[in-house]
C-alpha cells in the first residue's frame, strides 16, 4: 500500500449498507462498542463492517483495504492475525476451551503478570474492563468499610461509574450519590474531595495529558494518609507505555491495578491484580466469580502476547513510532500556520484535536476522517499503534495529512467545510469526565 498513489475515490460500501439496514431495529445503536458504531464515523462515506485483518491492515465487507489506526479500539497491541498468538490459540483449541476444573494456564499467566508488573502479589481474571474495575471498587469498599468512590477517566458501563456521566438513565439515585469525579492533575481538588467515607480513588494514570510532576506521587501520599485505596485503571496504559504499565513508567505504587485490551491481542480477557491483603477478600468476603474467567484460549493468547511484548520490546517500538507521528504532525501544522489542530497524548496512543475557535470541531474531524478514508486509512481521531505498524505506515499517514490539512484550512477559511462532507457529521462522544458530578461542596 505504501508504494502506490492514493486512491482518491470514496470507497464503495454497498455490502456495508446492506448489513446496516438488516441491523436496523435489530441491534440497538447498531453496535456492541460505541467507538465502532456509525455515530463515530461519517455515515454515508465510511465502511461500517470489516471482514478480516492482517498486521496493521483490514478489509471491509466490500473488499476495500485500509491501513488501520484504530486497531479494534485498542486490544491489538501486536496486530491482526499475529502468528505467535494465533498459533497459541490453535494449540490450545486442540485441547479445549473451557473445562470442569481449573486449568494450568490460570497459574502460569498469573505468575507471568506478577513477574512483569510491579507491586502485584495476587491476580484474578474476567472478560471485560468494566468487570474488573467494578470488582476493584467492590474490593475497596469491603477492605476500607467505606462507600464513596472518586474516579477520573472512563471506567466502563457498570452502575457505580456510568452514574457520574450524562448517560445515567436507569441508575438509582442512591447509587449516583456514591461516585464522584475529580480533575486530573489537580491534587488540591483530590485532597478536598476525599472525605472520611471515601473508599477508593480510581483513575486512568494517563490518558492524553502527561501527569504533572508530583501529581501521581501526591495522590499516592494523600490516599495512604487518609486510608483510601489507589486504583490504576490501566486499560490503555497497561503493557503499552511500559511492559509493567504505569507503575513501572511513573514509579508510583497502586494498591490495585486493572488491565484488559493490550494483554491478549484481541482475545477477551481482563485482569484485576494488586496487594495480597486486599485481594485476599476475594476468597470469601467479596464475591467475584465468572464462568468464563478461566477460559483457556484467552489465557493462551495472553501468555503469548506478554512474551512477544517483552521479547520484541514493543512499548519502545510504539514510543518511537508515536513520537515520530506526533512530532511530525505538529511540525506540519506549525509550518502550515494551522494553530487549531494538534496531536497530543501518550506516544502509543495519540489523538488529533481540533480547536473550536475557528469552526465546528466535529466537522473538522469528519472532514479529515473522510479524506483519510479516500486515501485508504481507517481513522477516528486516534492513532492506536501496534507492533505491526512500521515506519512506512507512519510516513504514509503523514503524507496523507500533508494533503488534507491545507484542504481543511482552505475550506474553513472559505466557510464551506460542511458542504465538503459527503455524509453525516460524527457525533460527540458522551464521556464527559471532568467537572461532572463533583462533590456537592465543590459544585459551582
Amino acid at each position: 500500500m505504501n508504494n502506490r498513489q492514493f486512491n482518491l475515490e470514496l470507497p464503495v460500501i454497498e455490502q456495508s449498507n446492506i448489513l446496516y439496514q438488516r441491523a436496523t431495529g435489530l441491534i440497538p445503536a447498531y453496535t456492541q462498542t460505541l467507538a465502532k458504531g456509525p455515530t463515530q464515523h461519517v455515515n454515508g462515506v465510511m465502511p461500517k463492517y470489516l471482514r478480516r485483518g492482517h498486521g496493521a491492515r483490514v478489509w471491509d465487507v466490500d473488499g476495500n483495504e485500509y491501513l488501520d489506526f484504530q486497531m479494534a479500539i485498542g486490544p491489538l497491541s501486536l496486530g491482526y492475525a499475529y502468528p505467535a498468538v494465533d498459533q497459541a490459540i490453535r494449540d490450545q483449541l486442540e485441547d479445549g476451551i473451557t473445562f470442569s476444573l481449573m486449568h494450568p494456564l490460570e497459574v502460569e499467566v498469573a505468575e507471568l503478570i506478577r513477574s512483569v508488573v510491579p507491586n502485584v502479589e495476587s491476580v484474578r481474571y474476567s472478560k471485560t474492563g468494566a468487570d474488573v474495575t467494578s470488582a476493584a471498587v467492590r474490593l475497596a469498599r469491603a477492605f476500607t468499610g467505606r462507600e464513596k468512590v472518586l474516579c477520573c477517566g472512563y471506567h466502563g458501563w457498570h452502575d457505580w461509574y456510568i452514574g457520574v456521566t450524562d448517560r445515567n438513565s436507569g441508575i438509582p439515585g442512591s447509587v449516583r450519590e456514591l461516585s464522584y469525579t475529580i480533575d486530573y492533575n489537580n491534587l488540591e481538588h483530590a485532597e478536598r474531595s476525599i472525605d472520611s467515607d471515601t473508599a477508593a480513588v480510581i483513575l486512568e494514570p494517563m490518558v492524553f495529558e502527561e501527569p504533572k510532576e508530583g501529581f501521581l506521587e501526591g495522590l499516592r501520599e494523600i490516599c495512604t494518609r487518609k486510608g483510601v485505596l489507589l486504583i490504576f485503571d490501566e486499560m490503555w496504559t497497561g503493557f503499552r507505555i511500559a511492559l509493567g504499565g504505569a507503575q513501572q513508567r511513573f514509579g508510583v505504587r497502586a494498591d490495585l491495578v486493572t488491565f484488559s485490551k493490550a494483554i491478549a491481542n484481541g482475545m477477551p480477557l481482563s485482569v484485576l491484580a494488586g496487594r495480597q491483603d486486599v485481594m485476599k477478600l476475594l476468597e470469601e468476603q467479596v464475591f467475584f466469580f465468572t464462568t468464563f474467567g478461566g477460559e483457556a484460549l484467552s489465557l493462551a493468547a495472553a501468555k503469548a502476547t506478554i512474551h512477544e511484548l517483552g521479547f520484541n520490546q514493543v512499548p519502545a517500538h510504539l514510543a518511537r513510532l508515536g513520537q515520530m507521528l506526533k512530532n511530525s504532525y505538529n511540525q506540519m501544522a506549525s509550518e502550515l500556520n494551522i494553530s487549531y489542530t494538534k496531536a497530543i497524548g501518550m506516544d502509543a496512543r495519540t489523538m488529533i484535536t481540533f480547536d473550536g475557535s475557528v469552526g465546528n470541531p466535529l466537522e473538522m474531524k469528519s472532514f479529515v476522517q473522510q479524506e483519510l478514508c479516500r486515501r485508504n486509512i481507517l481513522w477516528s481521531g486516534f492513532h492506536n499503534l501496534s507492533y505491526s505498524h512500521k515506519i512506512t505506515d507512519i510516513q504514509f499517514i503523514l503524507k496523507a495529512y500533508g494533503e488534507i490539512l491545507p484542504m481543511l484550512d482552505h475550506h474553513i477559511k472559505k466557510g464551506d467545510l460542511r458542504s465538503q462532507i459527503h455524509g453525516e457529521v460524527v457525533a460527540p462522544v458522551f464521556r464527559r469526565t471532568t467537572q461532572f458530578n463533583v462533590k456537592p461542596g465543590d459544585r459551582k
